[in-house]
C-alpha cells in the first residue's frame, strides 16, 4: 500500500518542479524547487533518546513556493516515508509555512509549522475476533491528523544556473487519534536534505 501512495507523489512532485521552475522564480528566489532529504523518526519527546531517530531511516520529497517574493517566506509542501520496526512505519503528507532569516554570508534559520496527515502501519501483522475465531488482517494501520513544527539551519547562495541549498532540520510531530488511552502522541523527525534550485535556462 506505500508504494501505491508513495511514489505517484514522488513523481508528481518532480513533475511540478521541473515545470514549473522555469517559469515560477519571483525577483531572486526561484520558486518550486526540488526539496530531496533523509528522514530519521522516533516515537518519542523531542531532544530525548535522539540517538534513537538514526535507527529508523525514511526518504521525503517535496517543494516550496515564495510567500513574498523572497527567500524568507515560504510555504512547503512534502511527502515523507520512514521505516520504523518497533513502531510501525509511516507515510506523512503535510505542508508547513517556514520563515527563514538570514544569519550571515548565506547562512540561514527556518522556523516552521503546519498541518498534515499520517498513515501509520503496524509493526507486526494484527488480528481480529471474527465469528468466534481470530483472523489475521495483516499490517494495515490507521491515519492520524499530524502537527508537525520544527527549526532548521541551513546554507542558501543564488545563483542564476542549477544550485543547491543544504539544510539540516529538526521536527516535532503531535499525532492525534492513535489510540483512546493516549489521544496526542509525540514523534520526532531529524531531516538532512537540499533543495534543488534548476536552472531557469
Amino acid at each position: 500500500m506505500k508504494k501505491h501512495f508513495f511514489w505517484p507523489l514522488i513523481a508528481c512532485c518532480v513533475a511540478v518542479s521541473l515545470s514549473a521552475q522555469n517559469d515560477g522564480g519571483i525577483g531572486s528566489y526561484r520558486n518550486f524547487p526540488i526539496v530531496v532529504t533523509l528522514q530519521f523518526h522516533s516515537l518519542s519527546m523531542p531532544f530525548k533518546d535522539i540517538k534513537s531517530n538514526f535507527s529508523n531511516v525514511g526518504i521525503g520529497l517535496g517543494t516550496e513556493l515564495s510567500l513574498n517574493g523572497k527567500h524568507n517566506w515560504a510555504q512547503q509542501i512534502s511527502a515523507v516515508w520512514y521505516r520504523n520496526k518497533a513502531v510501525g512505519n509511516g507515510l506523512l503528507l503535510y505542508t508547513q509555512a517556514a520563515w527563514r532569516p538570514t544569519l550571515f554570508s548565506g547562512v540561514f534559520a527556518e522556523v516552521k509549522a503546519g498541518v498534515g496527515y499520517l498513515y501509520t502501519f503496524r509493526p507486526v501483522e494484527a488480528y481480529r475476533q471474527v465469528n468466534g475465531e481470530w483472523m489475521p488482517i495483516g499490517h494495515k494501520g490507521k491515519g492520524l491528523l499530524a502537527v508537525p513544527a520544527g527549526v532548521s539551519l541551513g546554507y542558501d547562495n543564488y545563483a542564476p544556473g542549477t544550485y543547491f541549498s543544504p539544510f539540516a532540520s529538526y521536527q516535532l510531530l503531535m499525532t492525534k487519534g492513535y489510540n483512546k488511552s493516549i489521544p496526542i502522541v509525540p514523534e520526532t523527525l531529524f531531516q538532512v536534505g537540499s533543495r534543488i534550485h534548476l536552472s531557469r535556462n
